[in-house]
């Protein structure tokens, strides 16, 4: 089975570095699957869960909050503004979290109030998604 090299890395940390038969994200312009042998590309990333499939048939998520994903002939890689993986989310704080981001946006006073509380929400909207595919695999 034909494999390339994929590297997640976010600011903080390298998350994954290995072998992979395909990667499934969640581009600028809808969900992207990169083969071996892809063209060469280059987009931006929404926020949401990064499928690794590995060569022994497993399957590793990964939550990105964004970011940039660069497919060269080998070697995919993505630059994360922030990855975890995905059984690392904590679901209580992400709960938390998009309350305060609803009474943000429910008691806004500007703009930018107003952009940030509906980023928060789009931000753990893909989180809670990633937790959610995370526990239908384990079922």
């Amino acid at each position: 089975m034909a494999t390339m090299q994929c590297d997640v890395v976010s600011v903080q940390e390298s998350l994954y570095s290995g072998t992979v038969t395909m990667l499934i994200a969640k581009a600028a312009g809808g969900e992207i699957g990169i083969m071996p042998g892809h063209a060469p590309l280059v987009t931006l990333l929404k926020p949401g869960a990064i499928r690794v499939l590995l060569e022994n048939g497993t399957e590793e998520l990964i939550y990105v909050s964004g970011g940039v994903l660069e497919v060269q002939p080998h070697v995919v890689t993505i630059l994360a503004d922030t990855a975890v993986r995905a059984h690392d989310l904590d679901e209580a704080a992400i709960i938390e979290a998009r309350k305060q981001a609803e009474q943000l946006l429910a008691n806004q006073k500007s703009d930018l109030d107003s952009a940030a509380a509906l980023a928060a929400l789009a931000e753990t909207a893909a989180q809670l998604d990633t937790i959610r595919k995370i526990k239908n695999r384990a079922i």
